[in-house]
């Protein structure tokens, strides 16, 4: 359904993966990998976000690299130059901007991708109108990002037994959002681990709670990209 395309990215040029909606057009979706890279999964999320009338690109922040085992995607991830990565995220930003043909852009990160999601949005409060992360983190402590020049809503879906980022974090970050005027929701999903959402991991997967995100999701960007 999508393509791996290249595009600019603050001088250089970057590369992702892109889905589009019968038609063509639609509103913008910025899709953040989890630790592994862009996998079939993050590509397949991209194809459902298409078939909901969304533009969808996915930015390969590990150029070309994925990784299947833990200690290896732990490695990748605190290796990924975050100067980079964040150039490669505002790039994908300003081709959604063109191809979608409007200034707002959501953005949706899994994992690792949830707390660069935010950073983006802090970055780019110009465009990123709607922010998700999905059991996020961010696990660099010179990431941490200034929420208070986010302009973009938030939603966040985090697991019941998530280790990675409890739900105790995910409610004291909704409320650091809300201490700063912002709109943010936390929602938390029974009965899941981390990585609920993603079906290529049966170990975590949990069918009727990724349901729910995913209507939540769907709707929320709808409600706030038109």
């Amino acid at each position: 359904m999508g393509e791996i395309i290249e595009f600019p990215s603050n001088g250089t040029s970057g590369q992702g993966y892109l889905a589009s909606p019968k038609g063509g057009a639609g509103p913008g979706i910025v899709v953040i990998q989890e630790w592994w890279g862009l996998v079939e999964h993050i590509k397949d999320v991209c194809d459902r976000f298409a078939r909901e009338g969304f533009v969808a690109l996915a930015p390969d922040l590990y150029r070309g690299k994925t990784v299947s085992e833990p200690d290896e995607a732990g490695k990748e991830m605190m290796a990924m130059e975050l100067g980079r990565a964040a150039k490669d995220m505002s790039g994908a930003v300003d081709e959604l901007r063109r191809r979608s043909g409007s200034d707002a852009v959501g953005v949706i990160g899994f994992c690792m991708g949830g707390g660069l999601a935010l950073v983006l949005a802090t970055e780019r409060p110009d465009a990123v109108k709607a922010v998700v992360a999905c059991y996020g983190i961010i696990p660099w402590p010179d990431a941490q990002p200034d929420y208070s020049k986010m302009s973009a809503a938030f939603e966040g879906h985090y697991a019941e037994g998530d280790d990675f980022f409890t739900p105790d974090a995910a409610r004291a970050l909704g409320g650091q959002l809300r201490s700063l005027g912002k709109e943010a929701e936390i929602i938390i999903h029974p009965g899941t681990d981390h990585a609920f959402f993603n079906d290529s991991r049966p170990e975590v997967y949990n069918p009727e709670e990724s349901a729910k995100l995913w209507q939540s999701v769907t709707t929320f960007f709808h409600e706030k990209l038109g």
